[in-house]
């Protein structure tokens, strides 16, 4: 599958999927499962005992009468207490046991969805919702927990139990009282599963609408200032009200889809117990069977349609977490456009020499971004790629980096086919500072170290003098503590732009990409940072995509961009002297700044 539209089948019945999806997890604990089936089965087996037990102490009663209750057989009360006791014992025992395999499980599949997202390509990421994706995913996690715990455990004892009820009944009453139970049994089944299947699409649109108010939520929450700036605040909480106005229709719906399904099942549960007791009754004037037998059999009738009443629950609640799964499955079963062939070597950086061969590329085939682009960056020359908004520049920087690959043609680095080694290890020779640096809402420290994980304090701070952000951290009262807020929305953008020189330099890449590090500073900050970069390219192979021309007079090489191909390049003075495109790009910026 490769889309980011999710599937929408109201009609779907059970995934299948969901239970080899599972099963890996649950045979990894297979001697907790066994311990907690066998209390389940004693469990039952308890359960079932019980109404004997009482039908004993009941003609009991009745042939001593109430003042021979202290001739009432002890034994009898109390190994009726001891099997209600041991029920519910061994069923807390069963929960706690198997309570591990479901938090383990849970644990690993989200952890499975959390790398398999990150798998995914920069288009995806590009398109995603991502408060309708984390509210999908957490629903489906929870789903699937739901389906390990009553599927396994739950439906299949409930039917066991039923039939066992069903013979015990038969054996003892006749055919009349098994028939009647039996009937009811299957009525009762399938009308909760056609009424179920009919009202998923209730459940599904609740579920929309729920994906839908929370994505229109955070997503004007992570626009905050964009929000201020335009003074929308009625307008994002109109929206937000419409969508939940949405949701509050869609939860009218399912709940009264739900007052239907149980009117039905309490309706049943009600005509199934009216008859046998009636029958019941007739049986005990007729003297063919005692008080006790009738308490029995009210006493089954209560025990059996009690776990029904739950399979009722379980089967609509399967059915609604099938609906909130296969989001998740739909995103499981999403492929990148862009994996590593099998088996892909590493990358192996000799001098760090980059080239374009022949390149072209397009996000919409109407529309080409890189028309047959071919350069070559030596290894240590700093190589500039400028050119009007629009001309390609930052696309170089993703195909560099492998988060597309070329329509056409080929990127080397030292002679190694990019598209032919892993992506980690490519990713892994190439630092950047980007044009809009985004830091996570964590300590400035923890922020530069995120450039390599593994790094000794001494070696962030080193990276942080290195970039010239010892003054500024000096001057913070936590100093190096300080929390950035989410996103680094508390720091200048000169400010996180040396966090983001700081983090590369602390990476120690052989390349290094500068995406229009300083195309939104001041001219002060960016003189700062422009010194800054200069220290750290030293003896690197730098790319650097400028808009700005006075940043980049220095480089060994400009590349001119237009409309996606090569027009020009050369030194600075070597592109003034011809007089051609860069002249005209450098003549109008000029002109702007006088």
């Amino acid at each position: 599958m490769r889309s980011n539209d999710y599937p929408d089948n109201a009609e779907q019945k059970i995934n299948w999927k969901v239970f080899r999806f599972v099963w890996p997890y649950l045979i990894e604990y297979k001697s907790r499962i066994a311990f907690a089936f066998g209390c389940l089965m004693l469990s039952k087996a308890a359960s079932v005992s019980g109404p004997f037990l009482l039908k004993n102490i009941v003609d009991t009663l009745s042939e001593k009468g109430v003042n021979g209750l202290i001739l009432v057989p002890v034994g009898l009360v109390l190994a009726y207490g001891f099997a209600r006791f041991s029920m519910i014992l061994l069923g807390e025992i069963r929960d706690t046991v198997f309570g591990r395999v479901t938090e383990r499980a849970m644990s690993k599949i989200g952890l499975k969805i959390f790398k398999h997202v990150h798998s995914l390509d920069l288009d995806f990421h590009l398109n995603r919702r991502t408060g309708g994706l984390s509210r999908d995913i957490e629903r489906g996690i929870n789903g699937i927990s739901f389906l390990m715990r009553f599927f396994v455990f739950n439906i299949a004892p409930t039917l066991i139990e039923i039939l066992l009820v069903i013979g015990l009944l038969f054996f003892n009453y006749g055919v009349a009282f098994a028939a009647i139970t039996m009937l009811a049994v299957v009525i009762y089944i399938v009308f909760s599963m056609m009424t179920t299947d009919w009202r998923t699409k209730f459940v599904r649109e609740a579920a929309r609408a729920d994906s839908a108010s929370s994505t229109i939520s955070i997503d004007s929450l992570l626009n905050y200032e964009t929000v201020k700036y335009f003074t929308n605040e009625e307008y994002e909480a109109n929206r937000y009200d419409k969508s939940l106005a949405d949701w509050e229709e869609a939860k009218r719906r399912n709940r009264l889809s739900l007052l239907g399904l149980n009117a039905g099942q309490g309706f049943i549960i009600s005509a199934a117990m009216t008859s046998m007791m009636w029958l019941a009754a007739e049986r005990v004037v007729q003297g063919s069977m005692t008080l006790g037998d009738f308490v029995l059999i009210n006493a089954f009738m209560m025990q059996i349609f009690i776990p029904l009443n739950f399979l009722g629950f379980v089967y609509r609640e399967i059915k609604g977490s099938m609906a909130n799964i296969e989001n998740m499955f739909a995103l499981l079963d999403l492929s990148s456009g862009v994996e590593d062939i099998a088996g892909a070597p590493e990358l192996v950086i000799t001098q760090g020499a980059i080239s374009f061969n022949d390149v072209s590329f397009h996000y919409r085939e109407d529309r080409a971004i890189i028309k047959n682009l071919s350069f070559t960056i030596q290894a240590g020359e700093k190589v500039a790629i400028v050119g009007a908004s629009g001309a390609g520049k930052s696309t170089l920087v993703k195909l560099l980096f492998r988060f597309y690959d070329p329509n056409a043609g080929s990127i080397f680095i030292d002679g190694q086919d990019l598209s032919r080694v892993s992506q980690q290890s490519l990713r892994n020779a190439i630092g950047i500072v980007p044009q809009d640096t985004v830091l996570f809402n964590q300590s400035i420290f923890e922020n530069i170290r995120y450039g390599n994980p593994q790094a000794a304090d001494e070696e962030v701070l080193q990276a942080i003098r290195l970039a010239h952000l010892d003054g500024f951290i000096a001057q913070l009262p936590q100093g190096s503590d300080t929390l950035v807020g989410e996103r680094g929305l508390k720091l200048s953008g000169g400010e996180k732009q040396r966090v983001a020189i700081a983090r590369t330099i602390l990476k120690r890449p052989p390349i290094l990409v500068f995406d229009e590090a300083t195309s939104s500073l001041d001219s002060k900050s960016e003189r700062s940072i422009l010194s800054a970069l200069q220290e750290i390219s030293q003896g690197h192979t730098s790319m650097v995509i400028a808009h700005r021309l006075s940043t980049v007079i220095d480089s060994d090489r400009i590349v001119v961009l237009d409309r996606g191909s090569m027009v020009e390049q050369g030194s600075h003075r070597q592109l003034l002297a011809r007089k051609g495109h860069y002249f005209e790009l450098w003549t109008a910026q000029l002109r702007n700044h006088s």
